[in-house]
C-alpha cells in the first residue's frame, strides 16, 4: 500500500499518520449475520415497493372513478331507466 507524500488533513507528515492493520478474516457468525441483515433489507425494500404500487393503484382507481363520475352525460343518468329487474318483490321468504 502506497501513501501520499503529504497528507491534506491537518498538514501532518506521513510519519505521523498511523497505519491500520488489515482486518482479520470475518468469523463465520459475523458473515451469517451480514447475510441475514442483507436478506432482511432486501425483503423490506421489496415489501415497501409492493406497498407503494398497491397504494398507487388504489389512488389511481379512485381518481379515475371520480373523473368519470364528474363527466357523466345525460344519457348516463337515464341509461338503465327502462330496464326491468328480475327481483321479485313481496315474497318475504
Amino acid at each position: 500500500m502506497k501513501f501520499r507524500t503529504k497528507s491534506r488533513i491537518f498538514d501532518t507528515k506521513p510519519e505521523d499518520v498511523p497505519v491500520t492493520a488489515p482486518l482479520p478474516f470475518p468469523h463465520k457468525e459475523q458473515a451469517e449475520d451480514d447475510d441475514e441483515s442483507t436478506l432482511i433489507k432486501a425483503i423490506g425494500w421489496v415489501s415497501a415497493g409492493l406497498g407503494a404500487v398497491a397504494l398507487g393503484l388504489f389512488i389511481g382507481r379512485e381518481m379515475r372513478q371520480r373523473y368519470k363520475f364528474n363527466r357523466r352525460t345525460p344519457y348516463d343518468f337515464y341509461s338503465h331507466s327502462g330496464d326491468e329487474q328480475d327481483v321479485e318483490v313481496g315474497l318475504g321468504i
